[in-house]
Parts: structure tokens; sequence; C-alpha cells
């Protein structure tokens, strides 16, 4: 049986728990590498998401691009004209991911036995003011 699709901004909540809101909008296997390569990697482009290591399938990525857009996290923004090609565009929403994705990799790092130490350029946090 086919998963309904996840709620999008306009739905209502399934519950008030803000954990819970924020895994309706990013909380599948895909959405975050995605996310991940927008705001660390720069990639904008269907093929640039296509080419990282974890290998999502072009009909996931579609899907999830679609879904990222719908919920203000992502910008699309023709390119190309003939064929028609788009890229795909960070939006402040999804800029504000960067420390919660950072702790993630903090987290990872200490408690998932055999993730990368030091992360590829970009990933890393920047240096602390003040």
């Amino acid at each position: 049986m086919a998963r309904p699709p996840a709620p999008s901004a306009n739905d209502p909540l399934r519950s008030r728990c803000p954990i819970a809101g924020a895994l309706d909008l990013l909380g599948d296997r895909w959405t975050l590498l995605v996310v991940r390569d927008l705001v660390f990697y720069g990639k904008t482009r269907f093929a640039d998401f296509l080419a990282s290591p974890e290998g999502i399938s072009t009909n996931i990525l579609a899907d999830r691009l679609d879904r990222l857009e719908r919920r203000g996290l992502v910008e699309r923004r023709r390119y190309q004209e003939h064929p028609p090609r788009d890229e795909y565009h960070p939006t402040a929403r999804c800029r504000a991911l960067r420390p919660v994705m950072r702790a993630l990799i903090r987290w990872g790092q200490r408690h998932v036995p055999g993730t990368a130490q030091h992360p590829p350029r970009g990933l890393a946090a920047p240096p602390r003011r003040g």
C-alpha cells in the first residue's frame, strides 16, 4: 500500500509537538540529504544531486525537491528553456537548518561507529564569535 504524501506547510499538525512537526517536513530517508547538498555543498542542479554518494533515484529526488519547494524550503529557478531545466536554491528557512544539521554531524561522529570524524569541507562548524 502506498504511503500518503507528507503534510504540507498548510496542513494541520498531527500534534503540537515541535519534533513531530519538524519530522513531518523533513523526516524521511532522503530529504535532509538533499538539504545537506543544498546548504553545505551548494548543489543546485538535478544532476548534481544525483552525483551524491548515497545514490538517490531520479523519481525520489524529483519528489523531494518538489516537496521542499511546496514547503517553502527551496526556490525553483529556470536556467534553460529548451529543453526546460531548473535550478533549486535554498530559502532562508532552509538555510536556518544549518545549526541543526551541524548538531547531527557532531552527534553522528560521537555515536555512530564508522562515521567520518573529519567531515568534508563545507560541513565544519563556523568559528564561534565572542
